[in-house]
């Protein structure tokens, strides 16, 4: 399957390595170990990802609702599915 790597200024949890540290080499984020990532949306905040399966993932930071996740607006370390959007919902 596809697979996700970031890199630069993991504050806030930007990088979706369950830490904020800085990365200066890319490195696989493996919270999507086993899964099919199909497209990568990254902003200078928080990015997103959509799985084979039509899963959505977010992660960073997660001030003004922006990460999708209702009235959760935490920083978000790991990848988290937007459960709004799992299909059969």
């Amino acid at each position: 399957g596809g697979a996700v790597w970031s890199w630069g200024d993991g504050a806030a949890g930007m990088l979706g390595h369950g830490d904020e540290q800085i990365q200066l080499l890319p490195k696989k984020v493996e919270a999507f170990a086993g899964r099919c990532v199909v497209a990568v949306s990254a902003g200078a905040y928080h990015s997103l990802a959509l799985t084979a399966d039509g899963a959505v993932f977010t992660w960073g930071k997660g001030g003004d609702a922006c990460l999708g996740h209702g009235e959760d607006l935490s920083d978000q370390v790991l990848p988290k599915k937007i459960e709004a959007w799992s299909p059969g919902r």
